[in-house]
This record gives C-alpha cells, structure tokens and sequence, in this order.
C-alpha cells in the first residue's frame, strides 16, 4: 500500500513581481502578500522573457516591475518585457524609486498600464490592483457619465480658474490639485468636478495626471456651434472615476484659433453639468481671457517673491483695469510663500503687498521635490505626498471654497 498522500491543489499564480533583486523592494513583497497572499511569484528579468511563453502564464493578470536608478541601463531590456507581457494580455504596474521622469514615461509609451512610486504610498498598490481588474487604462467619460450630459440637468456649477503671472508659479500645480481635492470632497455626495485646461500650446494638465492628449478635444475645439453633450463627454477623460478632465489639444496649436464665443460655449456646457469647474489659463493674456474671467467667480494669480512676478503682476493689474474688467474676482496666491516663523518674510509678503496694491489671500509653502516628482509621475499630491505642507494648504482651499458654494446655495 503507498504511503503517497494526495497533496492539496496549490492556488495559481495570478501575479509576479519581476525585478533585479526583489529583496531591494521590501514594501512591494509586504504589499503584495496582503493584496494576493500566496497567489503571486518572483522572476528576475531575463527569467520573465522566458516565462511569458510558459503555460504557467495564461493564469497571469498582472506583473510588477520593479525597478530604481540602477535598472535604467537596461531600459530596452525593461521595455521588452513590458512589449511580452502586453502581447499575452498581461497587465504591467511600474514600481519605480528614484528614476528619471525621462525613463519613467518611456517604459509608459512602452504600454505599462500603472505607475506606483518606491516607497510605497499606503494601500496604493492595492488601488492600482483595483483599478486593473476594474477597468485598466484610463478611458474616456464611458456611458453613465455621457447620459447624465444628455439629461438635461442645469448645475451652473462655479468656475475657479488658475493664471499664472509667469512661468513655473505653479498655477497648473494648483489647478490640477484644487480639482482634485474638490473631487474628494464629502464621501456621501461627491460633488462632480471638470478641469479644462484652456493652455492649448503648453499645457500640461494631462501630464499631471497621466493621461492621453486625444484628437477628440480639438475636434470639438474646431467646431464648437456643433458641440452637444455627447461631443462634449467623448472629449473628456476620466481621472479614477472622480474627475473628468478636458486636456489641451494632442497638437500645439495657435491660441486665436479658439475664440470667446468657442471658450463660453464650453465654459456653459462644463457648467451645466458639474457642480466645480476649474480652468488652467495660459501664462499669455489672450482674446478670450475677458471671457473667462467674467464667466469665473473667483479667478486665482498665482505670483512668487520675485522682480518678475511683482512686474507682471503689476502689468496684469494694470491691463485688465484699462479695459474695466473685474478685477475684483481676482485672489493673489503666492506660491513657495515664507515659513509662518519666518518674521523676516512675512515682512517681504507685507511690502510686496502694498507697493502692489494687493491683497495676497492665498499663500501656498514651499512643497520641495515631491511636488515635482508627483507631477512628473501622474499623480496627483493627494496620492504622492498626502501630508505635504504644500497638499495640505491646497486641501484647506479646497474645503473652504466648497463650504462658500454650500452656504451660497443654502441662502439661495
């Protein structure tokens, strides 16, 4: 009689982390053992071209390939096995500590489908996990949302827009993450939330959060008389499921080639079906600037402490006065603002204020390199870097500019 005993059907391997050394990524193993529990592998990278053509494969739904500055030698080597797994329906999530964002969005041209920084953020890779099996990539407003256009709801949401005096003031950082908090906001009855970005030329809200410039924005550009609800939607982008973004065309193209009657007939379609609509302004006044800042209701310039900052803002002020426009809808936020211990600096804010003629409501800190990094990634600073000072300052505009909507419609 044998002693063999049937031995228990092992659970198959539906992931794998693929990597130089799996040991350098100890939070990525504890992750990946709460998200999967035995259900996952290792494979170095010359052993995952192998394994691909293996049946063992057919069970795989995704791979994580984890790698840092010392792996960016073998971006070809990297890209091909992103190419392999694609190939056999594989989905790839980027574990990534340390590299350049030049390295980063080659291996995403290559078609990984997510990105996830080293260290680890909390739960973040099971989100990732989530957003894979739910839908992969992220696609353009599906179904629900084109039929919630179509209904005919009449929101008037409230427009907030982002203009930056000058370059790198960090008014698409505040545009991006001003939507992105108001999307978050009140987890029963999230209020729906658009970002446009009107930067046609240089635009780079799409990079901010990683999604694809589409043929379909300048095509309704093109022809806005046309534009219904449905046109609009197709147009958008959704951002994990809470935001819906316009991104600046695929093609750089001339700012007058959008006039203001094109900018009011999407400002008033945005309106009518979101709650909060924030626009991204390019640096450059512009034909339609009048436009959008009379359709806005707050209209937020972002400046540093600076000379150029201060002549320009000064010029700004000074333009949109000899037209007699509104200027009392701007707000001044001055981003990498003083330390409140810094009594040297806020003496700086003060002078800087009143030889402006100013007042700065709005001061944003220093945030460091994990703002750019953030950007650089796709991520919002709500995801990458949830206690900067710089998250956390735009997190407290965000409640306060929601709490003004709700008393404002309260009274109404």
């Amino acid at each position: 009689m044998s002693s063999a005993m049937p031995q228990p059907e092992t659970a198959p391997i539906t992931a794998c982390t693929i990597s130089r050394d799996v040991q350098n990524f100890d939070l990525l193993i504890e992750d990946m053992e709460q998200a999967l529990g035995e259900a996952w592998g290792d494979l170095g990278f010359a052993e995952a071209l192998a394994f691909f053509n293996q049946p063992d494969a057919e069970a795989m739904e995704f791979v994580a390939l984890a790698l840092n500055e010392e792996d960016e030698d073998n971006l070809v080597l990297l890209g091909e096995i992103i190419t392999q797994a694609k190939a056999h329906g594989i989905k790839v999530i980027l574990i990534a500590e340390d590299v350049t964002p030049a390295s980063l969005h080659q291996l995403l041209r290559q078609g990984a489908d997510e990105f996830v920084p080293y260290p680890l953020p909390e739960g973040e890779l099971q989100q990732a996990i989530d957003r894979l099996q739910a839908s992969g990539q992220p696609q353009p407003v599906g179904d629900e949302k084109t039929a919630n256009l179509k209904s005919g709801v009449d929101k008037q949401g409230a427009i907030f827009v982002c203009h930056g005096v000058a370059g790198g003031t960090g008014a698409t950082t505040l545009a991006v993450n001003l939507a992105w908090e108001l999307a978050l906001l009140c987890k029963t009855e999230t209020p729906s939330v658009c970002l446009l970005d009107f930067d046609f030329q240089f635009g780079s809200a799409s990079t901010y959060l990683d999604l694809p410039r589409r043929e379909a924005v300048f095509e309704m550009l093109s022809d806005t008389e046309s534009m219904d609800e449905e046109i609009f939607g197709q147009s958008l982008l959704t951002f994990e499921e809470n935001l819906q973004v316009l991104t600046a065309p695929a093609d750089m193209i001339p700012l007058d080639l959008v006039t203001p009657e094109d900018v009011t007939r999407v400002i008033d379609m945005a309106r009518a079906h979101f709650d909060y609509v924030v626009v991204d302004m390019p640096s450059t006044l512009v034909q339609w600037t009048e436009t959008v800042l009379n359709a806005s209701h707050l209209y937020f310039t972002t400046l540093e402490m600076d000379m150029r900052s201060a002549q320009n803002t000064l010029r700004f002020k000074r333009a949109l006065q000899a037209e007699d426009l509104p200027i009392e809808k701007l707000r001044y936020v001055l981003n990498r603002a003083p330390k409140f211990t810094d009594l040297g600096g806020k003496a700086r804010v003060k002078r800087l204020s009143e030889s402006l003629d100013i007042s700065v409501e709005v001061q944003l800190p220093e945030g460091g390199k994990p703002i750019s990094q953030g950007a650089d990634h796709g991520v919002p600073l709500a995801s990458s870097a949830a206690k900067n000072p710089l998250r956390r300052e735009i997190a407290k505009l965000a409640a306060s500019i929601h709490e003004l909507s709700e008393d404002h419609a309260k009274a109404a």
